[in-house]
């Protein structure tokens, strides 16, 4: 479970900027070392208007942002993250006129990279429309000066 101070900021920082305001993400909740997201199924959001359902490029959003919530919740601190790597594995249409919820938990943190695995699916975690596995920077630094996990030069003739 986050710390208070971070619990206390996790629904702003689920649903409080821009994109994620305008897509209408919300904070679900967290459980362990999962964190949920939900996004509702919207007119707007749709990718295709004859089946109805939510847009590929929203369920990729939904994933890349709830492994971004992941991984304050593994270091249970809010800093500035980057996504690095981000691969979504469509596995089946999503139900049409139905919102989404992605539940993602962060499997590694190393002192610069954070390994996250996130899914989403309409009701059942068993059942997921979509998969990802995700790499994010940690910006801060908190005191690592940029290099620090690079060995030494060595020098000609050593």
């Amino acid at each position: 479970m986050p710390s208070p101070e971070l619990a206390a900021i996790l629904p702003q920082l689920a649903s409080a900027s821009a994109h994620t305001h305008a897509l209408g993400f919300s904070f679900d909740g967290v459980a362990g070392d999962r964190v949920r997201l939900k996004v509702p199924w919207r007119e707007d959001l749709v990718g295709d208007p004859e089946t109805e359902v939510l847009a590929g490029g929203l369920v990729t959003a939904l994933l890349d942002h709830a492994g971004g919530l992941a991984v304050w919740i593994a270091l249970d601190r809010f800093e500035p993250v980057a996504t690095l790597d981000l691969r979504v594995d469509y596995m089946r249409a999503a139900r049409p006129r139905t919102g989404l919820i992605a539940e993602a938990r962060c499997f590694r943190l190393t002192s610069s990279i954070a390994f996250v695995r996130a899914w989403a699916f309409e009701d059942d975690p068993e059942d997921p429309v979509a998969a990802a596995q995700s790499a994010y920077i940690l910006t801060a630094g908190h005191g690592r000066k940029p290099g620090a996990n690079l060995k030494p030069r060595r020098e000609a003739g050593e």
